[in-house]
């Protein structure tokens, strides 16, 4: 566990973790800028990945709660997708637990540069997927297979699963982009509980860390849900990809 003997580094993940839960609600993607800050800190990826992915999930709570409305109607997909997040979820913390410290030193950089690139991208892939209003059909095992992988990842490493996740949603569920944003919201909630759970029995969670992180990530989730309609969420999207993209380079040639 890192303790934090400088007022540096508690300041920086308050400030940090306000922002985080602030881009969150606008653009998506706030985890980026955790888990580069958690390194900073002086903490060892595999310590910064299960500490960012804790601290992050009572944003998807609160995003969970206020669209609930828009999950009403569907109770076969909820199933199937709530279902193949758990699973996926806990599969991929199994696999950062398991697997040698260097597959995922090796492997994070590379997830990470994904992130990246989806969240730079994220407008143009939802175009080229088409919208539900085109008429595609449903393709339930794509659908759910999609979600069961994007939820290994997510376990795995979380950065940017919401974008993963809504880009699923789009290409195999036929449905509004609101009801699709709730879901992908459940399904979030759903993965990081199951994240949780499994990191605080077997993983290296940092605790000081994220009663730091929490509060901060809540208000900020809170301020930024008000301001959604009058920030400039693109500039705050490729401030994310800038971040992203340095932070998988610098672990690259570190």
């Amino acid at each position: 566990m890192v303790v934090f003997t400088e007022w540096f580094e508690p300041v920086l993940l308050v400030v940090v973790g306000f922002l985080s839960g602030a881009i969150n609600a606008v653009a998506g993607g706030g985890s980026l800028l955790v888990f580069p800050a958690l390194l900073a800190t002086g903490m060892p990826p595999l310590v910064a990945n299960v500490t960012n992915s804790v601290a992050q999930g009572p944003g998807f709570v609160g995003a969970a709660i206020g669209q609930r409305q828009d999950l009403k109607g569907n109770s076969r997909r909820l199933w199937l997708t709530s279902a193949a997040a758990v699973v996926g979820s806990a599969l991929g913390c199994v696999l950062l637990m398991v697997l040698p410290g260097k597959v995922f030193d090796a492997v994070v950089p590379a997830l990470i540069g994904l992130s990246a690139v989806l969240m730079a991208f994220q407008n143009t892939i939802r175009k080229w997927l088409g919208t539900p209003e085109q008429g595609a059909p449903d393709r339930t095992m794509f659908l759910v297979l999609g979600i069961f992988f994007a939820s290994i990842y997510g376990g795995y490493f979380g950065g940017a699963r919401s974008v993963i996740l809504i880009a699923i949603l789009v290409l195999a569920a036929t449905d509004s982009m609101r009801r699709l944003n709730a879901l992908k919201s459940w399904l979030g909630m759903i993965g990081s509980a199951v994240t949780l759970v499994v990191y605080a029995l077997i993983a290296p969670v940092d605790w000081i860390a994220v009663l730091m992180l929490v509060p901060t990530t809540v208000l900020g989730g809170y301020v930024g849900g008000k301001l959604a309609q009058k920030l400039p969420a693109t500039l705050l999207r490729y401030l994310v990809v800038v971040i992203a993209a340095g932070v998988a380079v610098y672990m690259v040639l570190d």
